[in-house]
């Protein structure tokens, strides 16, 4: 069933009834997220195990430890951008860059290429051309001007949306363009959806994800949109995978309420 606007803004009413008073649910969304962020990219931790490495420090037994890395560092990138997004520091490359930083902190590194060396871990651009699978991203040299570009649009589209509507499109749409940019050696997905999470928190919306399911779904919707230049199509995915996100927590909520 594809979700429109309406039926997503009643589950947001829904789910903010529910956790309004409701002690640390903020951080189980928080470790949901990071969970299916860090999944879509590789990571083989459980949900289970992400709450046990976040929650009281058990690291997952015979996972790799750069899968724990991965998820330690999300869930400390999403607490950076929540608490820059509630202060409503501005949309500024340096701050795209701290998310990314942090994304990569525990498993960046400092890449040498032809013009030089980046460290991943401290959120530096690329200095090298990048491709996944045929797709071939911006020429690195780029890549300043583009974010640049993007910082200062997302900016002032922040200050001016008003509807409901604007609100959730505004959040993919910077979820989209960063990505599309992919202006970092490694982390640009992770980045990415964060900088959506930045935005949704921003304008007072519960921050979502995409579902680790849905993985290859994801993929063809971004080069749906990249290939024909229209993003309703990928519009249209991450409506739904908002709303499925919501579904699950509310779902969870209401179990734990019995």
């Amino acid at each position: 069933m594809v979700m429109n606007f309406k039926e997503l803004q009643q589950l947001i009413k829904r789910y903010n009834s529910l956790t309004k008073g409701a002690i640390n649910h903020s951080l189980y969304t928080a470790y949901a997220i990071t969970h299916h962020s860090t999944a879509i990219e590789g990571s083989t931790l459980t949900e289970g195990q992400v709450v046990n490495l976040l929650e009281y420090g058990k690291p997952a037994q015979n996972k790799p430890f750069e899968h724990q890395l991965m998820a330690y560092d999300h869930y400390k990138a999403l607490v950076y951008v929540e608490q820059n997004a509630r202060t409503k520091t501005p949309v500024t490359p340096e701050l795209i860059k701290g998310i990314a930083a942090q994304v990569m902190k525990g498993t960046g590194g400092v890449i040498n290429v032809a013009m030089g060396a980046f460290d991943v871990s401290q959120g530096d651009y690329r200095l090298c051309s990048v491709r996944a699978g045929t797709r071939q991203f911006p020429d690195y040299k780029k890549v300043p001007a583009m974010v640049n570009r993007l910082c200062a649009d997302l900016e002032s589209a922040i200050k001016g949306a008003k509807t409901f509507e604007q609100k959730c499109l505004l959040a993919f749409l910077a979820h989209f363009e960063l990505v599309s940019i992919h202006p970092f050696g490694d982390g640009n997905g992770r980045t990415a959806r964060l900088l959506m999470n930045y935005v949704q928190i921003r304008l007072g919306l519960p921050p979502s994800t995409v579902l680790k399911q849905d993985r290859l779904k994801y993929i063809d919707a971004l080069e749906k949109a990249r290939k024909t230049e229209n993003l309703e199509h990928f519009y249209i995915f991450m409506l739904n995978q908002y709303g499925k996100f919501l579904k699950r927590e509310i779902k969870s909520l209401e179990n734990n309420a019995i």
